[in-house]
């Protein structure tokens, strides 16, 4: 389906709210699959675990091996008399300055001014607000060269804000893929959360090359949407590498006639990206009628109404199929978003 002015509201949809996951499901392989079949326009339910059958040895599966930060933390403002500072201070890491400096969100973000302070659990521990530029700011730590280890000791797991808890222990392994290994992510890729070590080896005895790249999720994937022309958005930066041996591998499976699958709109953002192995910044932003290059199989979560991940699935898709598997997946109680079920897209 082709359409030349895309408008923000084609990619609405009603969710009910019950419908967003707010937990994992028991096991990560236990997630619902819906299969959607391109060429014959169908739609099949099956399990995660079923995956397996899917991919045929010479296929290449693509994995984003970001790790998840504990970017979030909890302090206290000082308190300048009794009516008057004080209470709590949410802030949530945007990017590492410098050794001690961190750009950060801050919830509440008016009640932090240039020369505020923040205090956390550990009374050694505070951070003073250099610069403010409304919610974001840039703070400096006093911790005398142990900056770098304040997020791994008082940092809390970055779940997203449609999950209306506070994070839990469970959520320190479970939003987090079991093969994450470079750490810098703030939210995870989400559609490898559903792999196990033992699909993993599965689908490598079967002859399936299982290769890695790394793009640090940041808090950019939760930004909306706020142009009525989507062409119109400018699209956040992310950093990445893709390795040398991913990329002879993804182009070894091509000219032999087998499948890339892709794991994640992370992992399609990255292969689309590039035409040779390398690392930077990535603001590349897909939506229809754009022409896929490299992958031709993607897993994938349900996504957010009107975001940027809907319009990349939709590219994939299409989007008249998309829409109607979504609206199967609403009508059959599939559960969505971080912790929901998955799509696989043939």
């Amino acid at each position: 389906m082709k359409k030349a002015n895309w408008k923000l509201s084609d990619f609405d949809y009603y969710l009910p709210k019950e419908l967003i996951a707010q937990y994992p499901s028991p096991n990560r392989d236990q997630a619902r699959l819906l299969v959607l079949e391109r060429a014959r326009n169908i739609l099949t339910h099956r399990q995660f675990s079923d995956i397996v059958d899917y991919l045929s040895s010479g296929d290449t599966l693509v994995l984003n091996d970001t790790k998840v930060v504990p970017a979030r933390m909890i302090g206290r403002r000082e308190q300048f008399s009794p009516d008057q500072g004080g209470g709590k201070q949410e802030i949530f890491l945007l990017a590492q300055l410098d050794n001690n400096r961190y750009q950060v969100l801050a919830r509440p973000a008016g009640k932090l001014s240039v020369g505020a302070k923040i205090f956390f659990d550990e009374d050694d521990v505070s951070a003073l607000v250099l610069s403010d530029q409304g919610m974001s700011k840039v703070i400096e730590f006093s911790a005398n060269g142990r900056a770098q280890n304040i997020w791994q000791r008082l940092g809390q797991v970055p779940l997203p804000p449609y999950i209306k808890r506070e994070p839990q222990m469970l959520d320190k392994k479970r939003y987090q893929t079991v093969y994450a290994r470079s750490s810098g992510a703030t939210a995870a890729p989400t559609a490898g959360l559903h792999f196990t070590k033992k699909i993993l080896r599965a689908l490598a005895a079967k002859g399936v090359n299982i290769v890695y790249l790394t793009l640090h999720i940041n808090y950019g994937t939760f930004q909306p949407v706020k142009c009525a022309d989507i062409t119109q958005h400018k699209m956040h930066r992310e950093y990445f590498v893709l390795p040398r041996k991913t990329l002879d591998t993804v182009q070894a499976t091509k000219a032999r006639g087998n499948k890339v699958f892709a794991v994640g709109t992370t992992s399609v953002r990255v292969l689309e990206t590039c035409a040779q192995a390398k690392e930077g910044w990535t603001d590349l932003f897909i939506y229809p009628p754009y022409k896929f290059k490299v992958v031709d199989s993607l897993f994938t979560n349900f996504h957010f109404p009107k975001s940027t991940l809907l319009m990349l699935v939709s590219a994939f898709a299409g989007k008249e199929l998309l829409f109607k598997a979504y609206q199967e997946a609403i009508a059959r109680r599939y559960r969505f978003f971080s912790y929901g079920d998955c799509m696989l897209i043939l």
